[in-house]
């Protein structure tokens, strides 16, 4: 595959592919440094209308429209896996890259869990975007957003949730991405990892697979490849350990869905903001997960979907559309 200078040259094909008609949006790099000195990076879109030079993104000279659409991505994705979804819910919109991922600065205590993440997510909305958000999490990004409405509930004015609830079963299909993650931890090229997102059934076409794998993964100064997300790396270390080791971290990470799984369930019940949770069909929430989530959030709508656990990349248009409506657009 080719490397692409620009990283929203693929919204034409994207656009086309998904039967979106008129002007593509400006896609603009937005980048944050945070306290502690590590980056908080995002993108930012925003329509464009007859009155703008799409080569330059000025034109009228009015300001820019307010962002009120943020969306936050699963474990292993970055902000990219929006794109279409943003394309066709046709508003300003914020996508962030969660720490760890993308653009974003890996942690050193690889502690990529909600509560963690949050206060990062926050100084995003407060620097990029305009007012309270109707802010979308997916996967991670869902217990994330959770994590954000409960403590800082000025700047979400609604919430959406898709495919996760707190202490979802960690050997159910997200086992099948650990494995997939847990290979080498760098590439000759960018077509390896395609062949391999294809071999694991992942990525859809070929040409949905070499675009995920463009933007989820980057060119060492060596010349080699690697996934741009910290947990290849955790995935690959945690494979490598000895079967004791593996045993003692497996028997941690038991503890810690435990610990976790409650902590989310106590963001949940915080959360002032209207609450939708959009389930996937063919996802990782499953029946009794959902009835469980039911008793436990009764204010929350639940949603079924036809899809699997990514639905932002499964059923875009539906997901953008809904969303829309959910904007006060549709």
């Amino acid at each position: 595959m080719t490397d692409l200078a620009d990283e929203f040259s693929f919204l034409p094909a994207q656009a086309a592919d998904a039967g979106i008609d008129g002007p593509l949006p400006r896609g603009e790099r937005l980048s944050l440094v945070l306290p502690d000195g590590r980056t908080l990076s995002a993108l930012r879109y925003l329509p464009l209308d007859e009155h703008t030079d799409p080569s330059t993104g000025s034109g009228s000279g009015n300001p820019s429209p307010p962002v009120g659409v943020t969306f936050l991505h699963g474990a292993g994705l970055n902000a990219h896996t929006w794109d279409t979804t943003i394309l066709a819910l046709g508003l300003p919109a914020l996508a962030i890259d969660l720490p760890g991922h993308g653009d974003s600065s890996w942690r050193d205590d690889a502690a990529y869990v909600a509560r963690v993440l949050a206060p990062d997510v926050i100084a995003g909305i407060e620097a990029w975007a305009d007012g309270p958000q109707l802010l979308v999490g997916q996967s991670l990004g869902g217990l994330t957003a959770a994590a954000v409405a409960a403590t800082a509930p000025e700047l979400v004015r609604e919430l959406v949730v898709i495919d996760i609830t707190p202490g979802i079963d960690q050997n159910g299909g997200a086992a099948q991405l650990r494995e997939f993650f847990a290979g080498p931890t760098d590439w000759a090229s960018r077509d390896e990892l395609v062949d391999r997102a294809l071999a694991f059934g992942l990525g859809g076409q070929r040409a949905a697979a070499e675009r995920g794998v463009f933007h989820n993964s980057r060119v060492r100064d060596d010349g080699r490849v690697e996934w741009k997300h910290h947990f290849a790396r955790l995935a690959n270390a945690a494979a490598a350990s000895s079967p004791t080791a593996a045993a003692a971290a497996g028997a941690q990470q038991d503890a810690l869905a435990a610990v976790l799984g409650q902590a989310g369930w106590d963001d949940l019940a915080a959360v002032t903001a209207p609450l939708t949770l959009i389930r996937g069909e063919r996802g990782y929430v499953t029946t009794a997960d959902a009835d469980a989530y039911r008793e436990r959030v009764p204010a929350a709508s639940v949603v079924d979907v036809p899809s699997g656990h990514n639905v932002q990349e499964e059923i875009p248009v539906e997901l953008g559309a809904r969303l829309r409506q959910l904007a006060g657009k549709g």
